[in-house]
């Protein structure tokens, strides 16, 4: 079992960047897919990116794609999500996740959650 610790999150302009990173604890965090979701209030929650266990392979949804950049440091026990060029749109909770299958953008193999960390773009 992991224990999953997102931190990062905050309040900042349209334009700006943050990075968000997700702390493991328990086993290690190369033996997880690791994946970041969002879910902005009255939404459902929406992947937005993925890396698998070597880091070798991400995806990202459409909306994000160019902007952010997922990234993991398997000796940290840590996995990042670099935010730039931020949007309103991009307001959410963010929560990162792990797997033990495969690497994917469905939340549905995805069996550890963090309890997220709220992002705020004003405009």
């Amino acid at each position: 079992q992991v224990q999953l610790v997102e931190s990062g999150g905050g309040l900042v302009q349209a334009g700006a960047s943050l990075t968000l990173s997700c702390a493991a604890s328990g086993r290690t965090l190369s033996s997880y897919a690791m994946g970041w979701f969002r879910q902005a209030p009255g939404k459902e929650r929406e992947f937005v990116a993925a890396i698998s266990r070597s880091g070798g392979v991400t995806y990202y949804a459409d909306s994000v794609k160019g902007r952010f950049t997922i990234s993991r440091d398997n000796a940290k026990n840590t996995v990042y999500l670099q935010m730039n060029s931020l949007k309103p749109e991009d307001t959410a909770v963010y929560y990162c996740a792990a797997t033990s299958r495969i690497t994917t953008w469905d939340e549905r193999p995805y069996d550890y959650w963090g309890q997220g960390t709220q992002v705020t773009v004003s405009s």
